[in-house]
């Protein structure tokens, strides 16, 4: 199957998400899955309707946490047709209410018509892997 990573750092600096990204795309591609990973920031506009499976992840903009970027909603409201794909959206722990956080960018991803599989807070590499190791494709 098609997969696709995509991020959304709240930073340039911070590298974080990237990592966590990558990791979580190894992890899938462990399974056989073909995996890309975009960044949002830079590939805005990218089609990614062709795709059996989409993995969304982003941090919190704030210290207080529970506001993510809006290029995640920009992103998909110019991807094309992503009605009915499975997806999973996660955030690295940032910010006080991460939880809040998460459920900001499920609210985007089921606004667009995404069909929501799984959502995780990942805080470190080694759990992102795992995590992508034990997806439900």
């Amino acid at each position: 199957m098609k997969v696709c990573v995509l991020y959304v750092s709240a930073s340039k600096e911070n590298q974080k998400i990237k990592a966590i990204a990558k990791a979580i795309a190894e992890g899938v591609s462990s399974q056989g899955h073909q995996v890309d990973i975009i960044d949002m920031n830079l590939d805005m506009g990218k089609k990614v309707s062709f795709y059996n499976y989409l993995i969304f992840g982003t941090e919190a903009t704030t210290f207080w946490g529970g506001k993510i970027s809006p290029a995640v909603s920009q992103f998909l409201r110019a991807a094309g047709t992503v009605s009915g794909i499975r997806s999973m959206g996660f955030v690295s722990k940032g910010g006080i209410r991460s939880m809040k956080t998460l459920q900001s960018l499920m609210k985007i991803m089921e606004h667009e018509g995404l069909f929501l599989k799984k959502s995780e807070i990942v805080t470190k590499v080694d759990y992102a892997r795992a995590v992508g190791k034990h997806l439900q494709i």
